[in-house]
């Protein structure tokens, strides 16, 4: 079935209009600057191309191929430098007097190619050890040896390997420069490097973008390890106590991959936040419905409810669902330093969701040096963003301040996506004495923006004049843009961190954190409110034919019309407002080789929700009427203390409670480090008590309207090893048990203060193996998992025919496997040329049917719920939650084109994706109606492709850059999210057509492109 969508002729002339603007804007370039440009581009495909075909060791050895009519010396000397391995000393005075070369070799050895360089060439040449040394040409046997002599002993080779002060990553690209003098090298993938310093010179200068420039003085030819912090880092007159969940390459024994400050620059001014991580294997992310921070992301399998997310090592996903709601987090990418995505148990020692993985996130802390910046995109639909920043720099009397202002505005890529988000940061940091340090962090964001809830059919997409970015939910008030579905929330993140080293063996690191959230969903509710197209009476009016949006107009004019006043279709908040606390406090001691760690983990939640009148869209009141259980699905509603109460705006209606969360852990941790291995073994334990209050649904007074507290244990048991088998190849393998509490839905039946007495905790059994290797040209990492998960849940609800009375049931015992194999790697043929890729393939399926289950209810009435036939079938999400493709790759491509200019594309393919479905519709009576077992519907395979550009310069003797990406950059149609709305229960209702025209989707995003204009003070 082809998903692709035709877009009106118009498009299409656009699209030619732009290329032909493109070129013309080529052809006008100065010739000079174009040949040299062309010329660029010819060596970077040459290179690459041999490249691909000689990524094995003989890409290593000592024969080279060059062709050069007219060219430099050094031209000529920089392709024997890169394709022989060995360094070229190079000095300009001597350059200066040599002749141009024409030469065209192939697959000849180093010396031979050599001799035909310098042929008729004033200046001769020296090899010592590893290093072509360039001399001159004419003196004496003795008098040339002697100055052979004093060049050779004059300059030296000095080695060294260059690391992040916290995350232990390569600094891949670094530049290394001898001070006082015009000789550089880049730091290689595996952040070594090798750089000729002449006689008299006796520092270096290391810089980076995104930290701080360091001066070392040179004490050999080999300097070892040696680190750079972040711009954004700890004061490093204390010990630096980095993120503790971070994973440390060739250390931790998990899989992980890490973007850093530059990356999230270069290539994340227009992306959602959870886009960044793409590229790693065994991640998909998708935008969802299109709204500003509706974007979900999925790793090896699992939803975001089993994924967590830390930020400094603070859990912060929601402590009701489990989830990740990325617009709480939707300027985040402003302040962040450093993202890393820990696939399987993760580093974390406290208890976390992370059945697939965790996301951390280091943001911004004390700024060590003063200065500033400013931003400015503009991209597609109106976007905007604006960002200023400030520092003071670490004082003379210990002080340090920080913060971060932005707001971003814009239209979506659909109609009625409109946003507006304000992000915010602060840091206050002091110096207490040389052994500790206070630091306070404040950050957040607060956002309002449309939101798209409705699934539609493909023939519905292809129909709409607008195609794929045709959103049915938004219309017109008063001639202004209306989303029917909104979002609005703020919710700030305040943390005390005090650090201190209390001796040369030991240290206290401790955080007191706190989060206040404010906000609700808003949407259109009431009677007659369908917002699928062409549904009859049900839907909502349209100020046209069935694709035209939505007439609030009308409604307005239809609730005045209502003779007792009231109204019929209303906005409502679904509010949920919470307030969070928390303290994680660790102590290091040091025994040999050993690291002990112990530490404890305490939290407190408490959620209101509660249903509140917005706006009554021209009418006066509602009628709240309070229902039983036998007519509501979900609970009771109404106030049963005013059963028929009328609803104002500002008012609550249909529910109001509370739930309170208290949890308390304790860990410990062991770490092993000596040579070559390194090794850990956690432990640890939390309780986890959850209380129901409810104002609603129990009558004032009543002591039933505050449940008892319920109290599940949870614990976890992991550990790994890694060995270090040399410079080059490492191999890892890690095991781990995980038990966590249930979520909240799942202790309270009902929306009620009813305990369900089959609600057990959640199991995870993990391990994997992994392979490493890494080089200054090329580096991987191979890994394979195996995941069990049992005893998921499902909370459904039955009927009992006889009276019509309703009755929750905890569905338990549904089981998963998620495993397979990943690999990442990343090729560096040139110092201009990095090659990246990843590459996973998985299997996400059930492992066994529920069976059948029983519930009692108060009157001693027993109903069955028919066993889940899930056994086989790849893993779906309940209700509409969307599943993850099984199968992903990625391929990234960065060229330095000229010295400040660089180009990147990066693409991502899709494959082995289902279309979601509901399992608990999958039952014995459903398949014999159906004829067949239920099998998963596939999706098309898809692919993308995005491109960008970094240009860096001075800026009235600042420095400034100009980036610019563009997202979809061939405008591909696919569906990114696909939900099966009705199961087949007939065996005609199998057939593709009927499939496919039941199934609701949403498309990925159209092509988009943001351009960014920064400048550092």
């Amino acid at each position: 079935m082809d998903f692709s969508t035709k877009f009106p002729p118009q498009y299409e002339s656009r699209r030619i209009n732009k290329i032909n603007a493109a070129l013309n804007a080529f052809y006008k370039i100065d010739p000079a600057t174009k040949r040299k440009f062309i010329m660029r581009i010819k060596l970077i495909t040459i290179l690459l191309f041999a490249a691909c075909l000689h990524i094995s060791a003989a890409s290593f050895s000592q024969n080279v191929t060059i062709s050069e009519r007219n060219a430099n010396l050094e031209t000529v000397l920089n392709k024997i430098e890169q394709q022989s391995g060995f360094d070229v000393f190079m000095q300009t005075e001597l350059l200066a007097r040599s002749n141009k070369v024409t030469i065209d070799v192939k697959n000849i050895t180093l010396e031979k190619a050599l001799e035909k360089v310098f042929k008729g060439q004033p200046l001769t040449y020296a090899i010592v050890g590893h290093t072509i040394v360039l001399k001159e040409k004419g003196a004496s046997k003795s008098s040339s040896d002697k100055n052979a002599g004093l060049v050779i002993n004059a300059d030296h080779v000095v080695t060294g390997k260059l690391l992040d002060a916290q995350t232990k990553e390569p600094l891949i690209g670094a530049t290394i420069t001898v001070k006082d003098v015009k000789r550089a090298t880049l730091a290689a993938l595996d952040g070594t490097f090798k750089i000729n310093v002449p006689e008299g010179s006796n520092t270096l200068v290391f810089t980076y973008i995104g930290y701080i420039t360091k001066e070392l003085t040179i004490t050999g030819a080999n300097l070892g390890t040696i680190t750079m912090d972040p711009v954004s880092a700890s004061v490093k007159e204390v010990t630096v106590t980095a993120n503790p969940s971070l994973a440390i390459d060739r250390h931790t024994p998990i899989a992980a991959s890490s973007v850093g400050k530059v990356y999230i620059e270069e290539k994340g001014a227009g992306a959602e936040f959870p886009e960044l991580l793409k590229a790693a294997p065994g991640v998909m992310t998708s935008k969802g419905g299109g709204g500003y921070g509706d974007s979900r992301i999925n790793i090896r399998g699992f939803s975001s409810n089993n994924v967590a997310l830390l930020i400094n090592g603070i859990p912060v996903n929601d402590v009701e669902a489990g989830k990740i709601y990325w617009n709480d987090w939707a300027g985040l990418a402003d302040v962040t330093t450093s993202m890393q995505v820990q696939r399987g148990l993760g580093a974390s020692k406290v208890a976390v969701p992370s059945l697939g993985g965790t996301i951390n996130i280091t943001t911004k802390s004390t700024e060590l040096q003063e200065g500033g910046t400013i931003s400015e995109s503009i991209g597609t639909y109106n976007t905007y963003k604006t960002v200023v920043s400030y520092s003071t720099g670490l004082t003379d009397k210990g002080w340090a301040t920080s913060f971060l202002l932005s707001r971003s505005t814009g239209d979506g890529y659909a109609p009625g996506l409109y946003y507006t988000g304000y992000s915010y940061f602060g840091n206050i940091s002091k110096v207490l004495s040389p052994s500790q340090t206070l630091s306070f962090n404040f950050m957040g964001a607060t956002q309002n923006h449309g939101q798209r809830y409705t699934f539609n059919t493909i023939n519905t997409y292809t129909t709409s004049p607008l195609g794929i970015r045709y959103n049915s939910d938004y219309g017109y008030l008063n001639g202004q843009l209306l989303s029917a579905e909104q979002n609005y929330y703020n919710k700030p993140l305040a943390s005390l961190n005090h650090s201190w080293k209390i001796d040369e063996t030991s240290s206290l690191a401790t955080v007191v954190y706190g989060s206040w959230g404010t906000g609700a969903a808003r949407y259109l509710a009431g009677s007659n409110v369908t917002l699928t197209p062409g549904n009859g009476a049900t839907t909502v009016p349209r100020t046209g034919d069935i694709y035209s949006p939505i007439d609030f107009n009308a409604i307005v004019k239809s609730n005045v019309a209502n003779a007792d006043g009231s109204s019929s279709r209303y906005f409502q908040n679904t509010v949920n407002n919470h307030q969070q606390y928390g303290i994680l406090s660790t102590y290091k001691k040091k025994l040999g080789d050993i690291d002990l760690l112990a530490g404890i983990d305490g939290r407190y939640y408490q959620g209101e929700h509660f249903y509140q009148m917005q706006d009554l869209l021209g009418g006066s009141y509602i009628t709240d009427i309070r229902s039983s259980p036998t007519t509501s699905l979900t609970s009771p509603s109404g106030n049963i203390n005013d059963p028929n109460a009328h609803i104002g705006v500002g008012d609550k209606f249909n529910n109001d409670y509370k739930y309170e969360v208290a949890s308390e852990g304790a860990y410990v941790q062991a770490e092993y480090n000596k040579n070559d291995l390194s090794a850990f073994a956690t432990v640890a334990a939390s309780n986890t008590s959850n209380r129901r209050i409810d104002y609603f649904d129990y009558t004032t007074g009543s002591p039933d309207a505050t449940s008892k507290w319920v109290n599940f244990l949870g614990y976890q048991a992991k550990g790994g090893a890694n060995y270090n088998i040399d410079a080059h190849n490492n191999i890892f393998a890690n095991i781990g048990y995980i038990q966590r509490a249930p979520l909240v839905a799942n202790i309270f039946l009902n929306k009620q203060n009813d305990l369900n007495p089959a609600a057990k905790p959640e199991k995870l059994m993990s391990y994997e193996l992994g392979y490493g290797f890494v080089s200054s040209m090329f580096s991987a990492n191979v890994n394979v998992y195996r995941s069990t998960y049992k005893d998921r849940a499902k909370t459904s609800v039955l009927n009992d025919p006889t009276d019509n009375s309703l009755y929750t049931v905890n569905i338990s015992g549904i089981n998963e496997v998620h495993q397979g194999v990943e690999v990442d790697a990343k090729f560096r043929p040139i110092n201009a040329v990095t090659l990246s890729g990843s590459l996973s393939v998985g299997d996400f399926h059930y492992t066994s049917n529920t069976g059948p289950t029983q519930v009692t209810s108060d009157q001693g009435k027993t109903l069955n719920q028919d066993a889940l036939l899930l056994k086989g079938l790849k893993v779906g999400e309940f209700g509409t939650s969307n599943t993850s493709a099984q199968t992903t790759a990625a391929l990234g491509l960065d060229v330095q084109v000229f010295p400040k200019v660089k180009v990147g594309a990066n693409y991502n393919f899709y494959g082995r994706y289902y279309a979601s479905f509901d399992p608990s519709k999958l039952t014995t009576s459903q398949q014999t109606a159906a004829g067949q077992p239920y099998t998963n519907y596939q999706l098309p395979n898809f692919s993308t492709l995005d491109l960008n550009v970094v240009y860096r310069f001075k800026f009235a003797g600042l420095d400034a850059s100009f980036i610019a990406n563009v997202y979809n950059v061939l405008n591909t149609a696919y569906v990114a999210d696909a939900f099966e709305t009705t199961i087949p229960g007939s065996p005609a209702a199998y057939s593709f057509p009927t499939r496919i025209s039941n199934m609701g989707v949403w498309y990925g995003s159209p092509r988009t492109y943001m351009t960014t204009l920064k400048i550092n003070f």
